[in-house]
């Protein structure tokens, strides 16, 4: 049984930092891209970061580059979010996500991919 378990999420005053992990067992994501959603309240989900499985390849939503790093650990079979500069509008319920199928870049559409974490929460106050 594939899992994704995050961890990370909290509570944060505006401009402070976290630091979000994606755990992956039950088989392994090397050779396959992941990324990071959000949904806020009473918003659709959508793309914050994805990354190719070498991670050699990132792609950043315009409301958080400069701001947001994606990386992974192919040996941990991990993915994580650093999340620097916080503001209240980044309050979410962050998802981790990995695709099933090997491939060379990023993907950044709901539909590609197949696993998906339970969520973690994220408040920013100001």
């Amino acid at each position: 049984q594939v899992q994704l378990v995050e961890s990370g999420g909290g509570l944060v005053q505006a401009g402070g930092s976290l630091r979000l992990s994606c755990a992956a067992s039950g088989r392994t994501f090397v050779g396959s891209a992941m990324a990071w959603f959000r949904q806020a309240p009473g918003k659709e989900r959508a793309i914050v970061a994805a990354i190719s499985w070498s991670g050699g390849r990132t792609y950043y939503a315009d409301s958080v580059k400069g701001r947001f790093t994606i990386s992974r650990d192919n040996a941990k079979n991990s993915v994580y979010l650093q999340m620097n500069s916080l503001k209240p509008e980044d309050t979410a319920v962050y998802y981790c996500a990995a695709r099933a199928a090997v491939s060379a870049g990023y993907h950044t559409e709901e539909y590609e991919y197949d696993y998906w974490g339970q969520g973690t929460q994220v408040t920013a106050s100001s």
